[in-house]
Parts: structure tokens; C-alpha cells; sequence
């Protein structure tokens, strides 16, 4: 049997969302044929250079054939509600028994059942034996229904916006885990909690970490750095990055010799430099943009110290696991966190790294401090950091493990959505 896996995205490529390019080149190169389909257009106007490694098609969702909708609708006009219904005419060609099965999608919003019949027919058109989405949103909605019309198994990978996330309904999130052929997180932090919210609806869950290519990260000593902070991530909350300009704030007071660059665009990139103008830090703390991966991992490895002081947001958004960590440490560099969801079990206080309370300015330099000034101990707990990511986060081994998944509920044909119909 030919296995061919169809990975749904509700954006791709996306320059923050680096795990999933790395997931899917580890795929090819055992040899995996992929098919990649993308919900939405893109937004971003960076990319990481990455993507141009990875072979597998892009579909893009697109609206039907003009000439298709005007003969649904005797040469109307189209409007949203003829685009809808000559998709599901496109997507009953190819599956038989459509028209039965549509009763599965009452109460799914129009959205999800348009870009879920069109999943459909591209899957079955393009000969794809199993599903997989990233994050348990949109796409896992829509290859859910995809799933039921089709009959092809899916599966998802959940990480942290959409399992903590305010916006998060709990009926919504049981229905996509009970009918799943198998469900990922990145943690043991989310697997606890996914466990204990949603008992046997989450049963199947289970952790496979995120991970890296370490052919393409190698380890320098930190021993000679000079006393440089870097951090790295998007401009909004959950990241911190207003804690950390505190923390910088408290060093200098405290006459340490530093620098600090903050890569990255985002939301509050307006309000963060107004606060380094604020605290008169202009000269020693710089906000430098978003850079390409291979320049990222440059500007990484000649810093003393990598911050990550990641914060749970008003609205319950948090990070999970995030690969930013996974490569600074790959990379030799020092770490400082908190103790948001799964981050311990990476950054082990003392160990891997140093852990800090969320929104401790004061506790926060303290940390950077040690590292600044302390040689030995950079030395030490980086080498100590890359031997936990050879391993349990190196991506080849970690996606073995997702692809005995996927040739498992291939072959035995595992499909649990709409089993009752």
C-alpha cells in the first residue's frame, strides 16, 4: 500500500512555526511523501531559509472554477453562499456517499465545512492515506470532517495556544480528541493537563518531544563569550520581552558591563522600544528585527546568555516547548526561563539552565547576572543542556516515532470519526 500523508496547516510557511519545517524535513528524508495543505494565504513577510529545503507540494485552499459556480447557479453571480455550494457539488464527484455524511458537519461553522470539503476531494484526488494537523484549531476542525467524509484517518499535534487559550471550548476540543486515531502534545506538562481536563477523551494521547536536526547545530563553548543577552521570539506578551527590559534596567543599576538584542516583530514592538527609551536604556539594549534562521543561530552562539522569560497571557496563551530554547541550548548557549508549562521539563533549574518565577524583574537579573560573570557555570550547564537534547529532542529519533503513528492507523485503516453514523 502506498503511504501518503497529507499535513494541514492553517498557514504555511509561517516564519515563527519553525518545528513544523523541521518535522517535515526529518519525514523526507526518511522518505515520506508529503503533501502539505495550507487553510489561509500567507501573512508574514519573512521566512526562515529552511523552506526552501522542503520538497513537498503546497496546496493552497482556493476559491472554484468561475465557470464551475456559474453553471451550479445558471450564471449568477457568485456570491459566498455559491462558492460554498459549488464546492460541496466538486467534492461529492469524487466521494460517493458526500451527501450522506454532510450531516456530520451540523453546527461547524460554514467556514470549516467549505475548507473541509475541500480537503476532501484534494485528498482523495491526490491519493492521501492519512491526515495530520498542527495545533488543535482550524485545522485539526477541518481535517476532522475531512476525516469523516473521506473515511481517511487524522491525527494532530496540540502544543499550548490551543490547548490553554481562553478561547478554547472544551466540547469543541473532547470531539477532536475522542475521535482522532492518536493525538501528540509537546510536553508532560500538557499531557497531565489534557489528561486530567478531558479524562477518556484524551486517553490516546501522548508525548513525542519537538526536536532538531543536530547535524546542522553544533555545540560551542560558551567559556569565552562576551557578556551579550540575546533573546529571540515574537514581540507580544506571552514572551516576556517587557520583563526582560526591567531585568536589563536592574543590571545597570547594579553596574554590570552588558549588552542585550532582542530579535523579532511583533505587536508590542511600539510599547517595548517606548519602554527602553523610558528607562534610558537605548545605549545597551537593542530591539534588531527579525533575521533569518542561520543568521539567528550566528547571533546566538557569540551570547554569554540566551532569556526566555515567557509569561501565561490575560488570556491564558503560553508558550509550550518553544524550539527557540531547543537551539540555543543545542547551540551552546546558556539559558534563563520560568517555570511556564512544559519548560522545566527542557530548562531543569540548575541543571540544563536556570529557572526564574514569571514576572520576577529583580530574580530574572539576578540570573542573567550569574551568567554574565560566571565562565565555569556557563560551561557547565550548556554542556549538560546539549546532552539533553542528544537525547530526548533530537527530530529523527522523535519522528520515527510519529511516522510508527501514521503507518500504523494506515495500514489498519483506523478512522473513530463518525464510527456511529
Amino acid at each position: 500500500m502506498s503511504i501518503r500523508i497529507g499535513y494541514v496547516l492553517k498557514r504555511y510557511p509561517r516564519y515563527s512555526e519553525t518545528f513544523v519545517v523541521n518535522e517535515i524535513l526529518a519525514h523526507e528524508a526518511a522518505g515520506l511523501d508529503i503533501e502539505i495543505f495550507a487553510l489561509r494565504p500567507l501573512c508574514d513577510t519573512h521566512f526562515q531559509n529552511i523552506i526552501s529545503q522542503v520538497r513537498a507540494p503546497v496546496s493552497y485552499i482556493r476559491r472554484p472554477i468561475q465557470g464551475r459556480v456559474s453553471e451550479s447557479l445558471n450564471s449568477l453571480a457568485p456570491t459566498a453562499a455559491s462558492y460554498f455550494w459549488a464546492e460541496l457539488q466538486e467534492a461529492s464527484k469524487v466521494i460517493p456517499d458526500f451527501w450522506p455524511k454532510l450531516a456530520f458537519a451540523q453546527g461547524e461553522q460554514a467556514s470549516t465545512v467549505y475548507q473541509a470539503a475541500w480537503l476532501a476531494r484534494e485528498a482523495r484526488v491526490k491519493g492521501i492515506t492519512h491526515l495530520h494537523a498542527h495545533f488543535g484549531t482550524v485545522a485539526t476542525s477541518v481535517a476532522r470532517l475531512a476525516s469523516h467524509f473521506t473515511g481517511i484517518p487524522y491525527t494532530f499535534t496540540a502544543h499550548a495556544k490551543d490547548i490553554f487559550h481562553e478561547s478554547v471550548e472544551f466540547e469543541d476540543m473532547q470531539r477532536k480528541l475522542q475521535d482522532a486515531a492518536s493525538v501528540v502534545t509537546v510536553s508532560d506538562y500538557n499531557l497531565r493537563y489534557l489528561h486530567n481536563t478531558y479524562n477518556l477523551a484524551a486517553k490516546q494521547v501522548q508525548r513525542i518531544y519537538n526536536g532538531l536536526d543536530l547535524r546542522q547545530l553544533q555545540y560551542s563553548s560558551p567559556a569565552e563569550r562576551p557578556p551579550l543577552i540575546i533573546s529571540v521570539g515574537r514581540l507580544i506578551e506571552k514572551k516576556g520581552l517587557s520583563v526582560l527590559i526591567d531585568a536589563c534596567a536592574i543590571l545597570k543599576q547594579r553596574n554590570y558591563q552588558f549588552q542585550c538584542q532582542i530579535v523579532g516583530t511583533g505587536s508590542l514592538e511600539l510599547t517595548l522600544r517606548q519602554q527602553i527609551i523610558d528607562l534610558e536604556l537605548q545605549s545597551i539594549v537593542e530591539i534588531v528585527g527579525p533575521r533569518p534562521q542561520n543568521e539567528v543561530f550566528q547571533l546566538v552562539q557569540k551570547a554569554a546568555v540566551f532569556a526566555a522569560p515567557y509569561v501565561i497571557g490575560k488570556d491564558g496563551n503560553r508558550d509550550g516547548l518553544p524550539t527557540v530554547l531547543l537551539e540555543a541550548m543545542a547551540l551552546g548557549t546558556p539559558c534563563v526561563s520560568t517555570d511556564v508549562t512544559g519548560i522545566p521539563e527542557l530548562v531543569r533549574d540548575g541543571e540544563t539552565g536556570l529557572i526564574v518565577p514569571q514576572h520576577d524583574a529583580d530574580k530574572l537579573a539576578i540570573a542573567l547576572g550569574q551568567f554574565l560573570t560566571n565562565s565555569a557555570l556557563r560551561v557547565k550547564l550548556s554542556t549538560q543542556a546539549r546532552q539533553l537534547i542528544e537525547s530526548e529532542f533530537d527530530i529523527h529519533r522523535n519522528t520515527a516515532i510519529l511516522r510508527k503513528l501514521f503507518l500504523t492507523h494506515t495500514a489498519s485503516g483506523t478512522r473513530k470519526v463518525g464510527a456511529k453514523a
